[in-house]
């Protein structure tokens, strides 16, 4: 591989030629990085307990009359669904996607909560209640009772608009107390079910036991590493390789396109796989130091599998048009050039709900919005004979 290395960092000036205007990806980056600043600076205190889930949906204006259509008032006693339905918890402000991908599935909405037909979830739902049902309750401490004897560990999930947080809360303080300590990255998941309930009036309780998510409304919250990443974007790939329970090893041979500031890099580093980055910027002096990193500048598209050769991870937080990605990616399906993928889907003013599909239909592909993605989506790929074999055949 280290000829392949050579011959990629040797046409980065053909790179050059190919993106014909000025490269805003790095300014954009680093836009971007300073929004996520912004909103964890506005979340530091509400880390802890019910405060940090009491802010509010932050929509468009233009979603008010779906979201009048679709608020509980239009949905009688009798017309609430008995059984084939889910709650689909949208991530803050981010609950036109959600509407969007659900479309005639949503029933009814409360806060960021969605009742839908059926319970496959939604790619942009932060998490899903798969077996909810309807718990009538004559006062806290039943409310209480009920959901203990049916499992121990339970978490609220707080509507802004409804009044009813403080019984919630309540609710839940008269539970089994639950950690809301911030998650330390490299430790197991838990491995109990966390259900999740709300009260949908004051003696009506929809809960359910399972959840898509360990973690409360699905939000992972890790303890940071503020001093040594240059950015916050490596809270992705901590992330995802916590709730996929996979991620590269010492032998792995890794390429990262788009790569500086190197966030993404620092992460993969401490795995101990050999990482061939590139980016049109540089990465950080103290990323570009790590023993296991080469760097070259260039465009991450003008980096085909001709010129790679076969990885082990292909990797992706460039910011692009769901469409190059697509293609890029198709590219190295296509050339049986990689065994696995981790790459974000980031969407202009809308969601393209068809270039999601496409993303989909990929056979090995999975989607999901991860705690710390804002209008993104990350799309895991794995090659199906390498699921299936244990190698690439």
């Amino acid at each position: 591989m280290s000829r392949d290395y050579q011959k990629a960092c040797s046409s980065r000036q053909n790179a050059r030629q190919h993106s014909g205007r000025h490269d805003q990806g790095h300014e954009q980056r680093h836009g971007h990085q300073h929004d996520q600043r912004h909103e964890q600076k506005h979340a530091q205190g509400h880390e802890k307990g019910h405060g940090r889930r009491l802010h509010g949906l932050g929509e468009d204006p233009g979603l008010a009359p779906l979201l009048a259509r679709l608020s509980k008032e239009n949905l009688s006693e009798k017309e609430l669904p008995a059984d084939d339905f889910s709650v689909q918890i949208a991530p803050r402000g981010l609950m036109g996607p959600l509407l969007e991908e659900l479309g005639p599935r949503a029933l009814a909405v409360r806060g960021r909560a969605v009742l839908a037909k059926g319970t496959k979830p939604a790619c942009w739902a932060q998490n899903v209640w798969l077996e909810p049902f309807w718990l009538p309750v004559g006062s806290i401490s039943d409310a209480a009772r009920k959901l203990a004897e049916r499992q121990r560990n339970w978490r609220a999930h707080l509507d802004f608009e409804s009044g009813l947080n403080r019984r919630a809360t309540l609710i839940e303080q008269a539970l089994p107390h639950i950690s809301s300590k911030l998650f330390q990255y490299g430790q197991p998941v838990p491995k109990a079910p966390l259900g999740a309930f709300l009260l949908w009036k004051p003696d009506m309780v929809l809960a359910s036991c399972r959840t898509t998510s360990p973690f409360a409304d699905g939000e992972l919250q890790f303890e940071e590493n503020k001093t040594v990443p240059p950015g916050r974007a490596y809270l992705k790939l901590w992330e995802s390789f916590t709730l996929l329970g996979k991620k590269p090893d010492a032998k792995d041979l890794c390429i990262e396109l788009g790569a500086a500031p190197g966030s993404w890099t620092w992460v993969l580093a401490q795995t101990g796989c050999h990482i061939f980055s590139l980016d049109k910027a540089p990465l950080a002096d103290h990323i570009a130091r790590l023993p296991n990193v080469e760097h070259c500048l260039g465009s991450g598209f003008a980096m085909t599998p001709d010129l790679a050769g076969r990885v082990d991870w292909l990797f992706s937080d460039m910011i692009c048009y769901p469409e190059r990605l697509y293609t890029l990616v198709s590219q190295w399906i296509e050339a049986k050039a990689m065994k696995h993928a981790l790459c974000t889907i980031k969407f202009q003013s809308t969601a393209d709900h068809a270039m999601l599909s496409k993303f989909l239909q990929l056979p090995g592909s999975s989607v999901r919005h991860l705690s710390c993605n804002k209008h993104e989506l990350t799309w895991f790929w794995e090659d199906p004979e390498y699921t299936e074999t244990g190698q690439n055949t």
